[in-house]
Parts: C-alpha cells; structure tokens; sequence
C-alpha cells in the first residue's frame, strides 16, 4: 500500500507549524487569512464549473441508496458521538468531544469517495452524485449541530452570521462556477488535476494557520500520547460502528453488490475540504483551530487507508466470491 502524499504534506505542514509559527500568527506579514477565504471562494467556485447537473439529475433515480448514505454522513455519525457526551464528565474529555461531533457532522468528501468506488468497481454515478449533493447538504446541515452544542462553549453562535458566510464564500461561487460552466467548463474538466492541487495547496495553508496559532497558544500540551492513540481507536471504532451498520442496512434493502460498495465508501467519509473552511467559518478566533482539526485529519487519514485495502480486496471479487 502507497502512503497517501496529501497526508504525506499535511504532517509536513504540521511540522512546519511547529518550528515556524510565527508566520501563521497576528503578527505575520503575511495576510494568510485573507489567502485562505479567497482561496476557499476559487475552490467552490471551481467546484461549480465542474458539477454534472445531468449526472445529479439521473442519481435521483436510486433514491434509496442515496437516503441511506446521506442519513448516515448527517445523522448517524453525529448521533453515535452525541450518545457518548454524557459519559464524559472531566472538562478535557469535553474539549475532545466537541471535535469528534464537528467530524461527525461534515459532508461526505468527493473525489477519494469516486475514486474508491471505482476501484472497488461500485455503482460510480451514484458515487459522484452522492459525494456531489453531500457537499452542498452540509452547508445547512452542519452548523444546525453546531449550534446544538457551540453555544455552551463559544457564547458566540449567531445563525444569521453563520449562514451569510456559508452563502457568500461558499455557495455564490458554486452557483456562479454552475453559471460559466458552458464558457469554462470544459477547462475545468481538462484541468481537473492542476484545480485538485490548488484545492490541496489551500487547505494546507489553512491547516497550518490553525496549526500555528495552535501551538502558540500552546493548545496541545494538555494532550498526551496516550490521549492520541485513544482519539485513534475512538475514531476506528466509530468508522466500523457506521461501515458494518450501512451493510446490514445495504442488505436488509436488497442493495446489489454494487450499490452496497458505494454506500459503504460515501456513508463513511468525511470531508477534509469542508471541515477546514467549516471551522474557519463556524468557530470564532479565539477557538483552538488545531484540536478541532485534529480528529478530522486523523480520521482523514485513517478512512484513505482502511477503504483503500478494502477497496483492492473488493476489486478482485469474481475470484474471491464475494
């Protein structure tokens, strides 16, 4: 198995933060904030001149599936982590909870969602549509469970605020990028490679100013090694939880071998893009930026490498009489 060079970058990234903060602070020179919202408005835009309104509208079709998986990206991954909030009583178990429910209530990621499917030869229009609506559901969807519980730790949580922003940084440019599509279109498809790079080189940059302000605010050293292989093996327990419920639901519903695939793969992912410009948007200043991220880029990680092997093993089911 190939070690992902996104994660790859993004340790490398956390590593830089680290030994040189100074750039991602106040005082940097360095207008990083600005460069990330404007960033996050090119990539939705981008995203819009290479949304299939004709694949969206022929994935309606399969409606069962696509309940099934965009229930449990938006309602059982957030329930399964609130089930637990009473069972935490310490204030740094609390601190750690509140990310796990911001990870559970994020959209579904979309092109390692496609991508897996495909290897794993799935139902892929059902994979790109579900991945595509995914996104734009979890702009309404998201801050709802937020603002369940924000409120008790922030004080700060005005919905009016949250939605503008979401509008204004996230769906004007994909309507407008659905608008140009029959001008641009065309090159953003031919380009696709080079506008997944940009996408990446964005998102790195907001995972180091959160990174930066981290650990000059020095957030991390109230969390131990242990308190890292314990985030682990809660996030591992909670992706099987959901990929083994999606499969009994998947069978229960008489889902072929193939529908069953992408329901496993885009029911379980979380999505490192939105999670980034979420948190800058949904979470005021003052907030660790670096524990909320931390959760969903070892989740990131974690899903790229277990669908992967499972993706390889799917692929080569004629022989294993799957």
């Amino acid at each position: 198995m190939k070690i992902d060079r996104f994660v790859i970058a993004i340790i490398i990234v956390m590593a830089l933060a680290y030994f040189f903060p100074f750039w991602g602070s106040k005082e940097s020179p360095l207008p990083l904030s600005s460069i990330g919202r404007i960033g996050i408005s090119l990539i939705f835009f981008f995203y819009g001149l290479k949304l299939s309104l004709g694949q969206i509208k022929d994935g309606l079709k399969n409606w069962k599936l696509h309940v099934l998986v965009q229930a449990s990206t938006f309602i059982l991954f957030p329930l399964l982590v609130i089930i637990f909030k009473p069972l935490i009583a310490i204030e740094e178990g609390q601190s750690l909870w509140l990310p796990f429910l911001f990870l559970a209530a994020l959209p579904s990621t979309v092109s390692s969602s496609v991508v897996m499917v495909s290897m794993a030869k799935g139902n892929i229009p059902a994979a790109i549509f579900n991945a595509s609506i995914s996104g734009l559901i979890g702009v309404v969807i998201t801050p709802l469970w937020m603002g369940l519980f924000l409120p008790q730790s922030t004080g700060d949580f005005d919905f009016s605020t949250i939605y503008l922003k979401l509008i204004t940084e996230i769906l004007v440019p994909v309507v407008l990028g659905l608008m140009l599509q029959r001008f641009w279109g065309k090159y953003a498809r031919k380009y696709q490679k080079q506008l997944t790079t940009f996408d990446k080189a964005v998102i790195l940059l907001i995972i180091y100013k959160s990174f930066a302000q981290s650990f000059i605010n020095q957030i991390f050293s109230a969390v131990s090694i242990f308190d890292l292989l314990l985030i682990l093996g809660a996030l591992m327990v909670l992706f099987y939880i959901v990929y083994y419920l999606i499969g009994y639901i998947s069978k229960a519903l008489g889902f072929t071998i193939e529908d069953r695939i992408t329901a496993q793969f885009c029911g379980t992912k979380k999505s490192l893009v939105h999670g980034t410009v979420f948190s800058a948007i949904l979470f005021p200043p003052s907030f660790p930026m670096g524990l909320i991220l931390l959760p969903l880029m070892i989740f990131h990680a974690m899903q790229i490498f277990i669908i992967s092997i499972m993706a390889l093993k799917l692929s080569q089911r004629k022989q294993l009489k799957i």
